[in-house]
């Protein structure tokens, strides 16, 4: 069983600059919650118990709101607000947080979890990307198929070919629906990407990952990237790709940011 989950928060969100200098992007809001807030309750939907969030010294901001505000509580009380103290009930998980000094890449943010996570396999969360759907949520259908191979098993997404170049990008040696067997991941492909199924945020993984979280990958600079060591698991043991259900929107980038408003708004003609 997957109780554990792991979202990194460390990033600088340089796409989404200059408001990203004061507000981190996981706290753009969302019809009046920020957006990692519904990361968060899809981790305790997905019946997770226990969530690491790595933050930086610049992300006070997703600590505090975690926290709870018993001056605000009280202020409510007070002038007979008290109506309004539903708005400020919170995903019932125990939530803890590390901070990673410097931004070294997604794998660097995964490192500072192993103790968090010991020998158990666990979830990890992007909060870039948040993904609706009407029946099992995103992480939850990653689990169901955890549950049954009992391999790490990640997001996919089929994308058009110019957006490939854009993420990671599986190759595969077989498929069964909407599950496939991973032959390895191409970060970001300039020319021939492998297949249209791109890497989205959202993974299942043992905790033999971190023995692979060692490769820095000199086309990206010093990052410690998480494409290298899933593909360095690969070659000893079997990793799954699954094609989630529902619809995905990337935060940091303001059309998809816009147009989940819209969406979570109910509007007919999302932009």
């Amino acid at each position: 069983m997957i109780k554990k989950a792991i979202i990194p928060a460390a990033g600088y969100g340089t796409r989404s600059l200059p408001i990203t200098k004061v507000l981190p992007k996981e706290m753009f809001p969302i019809k009046g919650k920020p957006s990692i807030h519904y990361i968060v309750e899809e981790a305790v939907e997905s019946g997770i118990e226990e969530i690491l969030i790595i933050v930086s010294k610049y992300k006070n901001l997703i600590v505090d709101y975690f926290d709870v505000s018993l001056e605000l509580e009280a202020f409510l009380e007070s002038r007979n607000k008290a109506y309004l103290l539903d708005k400020l009930v919170l995903p019932k998980v125990h939530i803890q947080y590390t901070r990673q000094p410097y931004a070294r890449g997604l794998g660097d943010a995964i490192l500072l979890g192993r103790s968090f996570a010991g020998n158990d396999p666990f979830a990890v969360l992007l909060p870039d990307d948040i993904i609706i759907n009407q029946g099992a949520n995103a992480t939850k259908q990653l689990i169901d198929l955890y549950n049954t191979v009992e391999s790490p098993v990640i997001a996919l997404k089929y994308m058009k070919d110019e957006l490939l170049h854009k993420y990671g990008v599986v190759d595969i040696t077989s498929q069964e629906g909407q599950v496939h067997h991973l032959k390895s991941i191409i970060e970001k492909p300039k020319h021939s990407p492998p297949s249209n199924l791109a890497v989205v945020g959202r993974y299942i993984m043992t905790p033999d990952i971190f023995d692979c979280i060692t490769v820095k990958s000199g086309e990206f600079g010093e990052e410690i990237q998480l494409t290298d060591a899933i593909c360095k698991l690969m070659a000893n043991r079997a990793c799954y790709g699954y094609e989630i259900e529902g619809d995905r929107f990337d935060i940091g980038i303001e059309e998809e940011y816009l147009q989940l408003i819209r969406y979570i708004h109910g509007l007919e003609n999302p932009i």
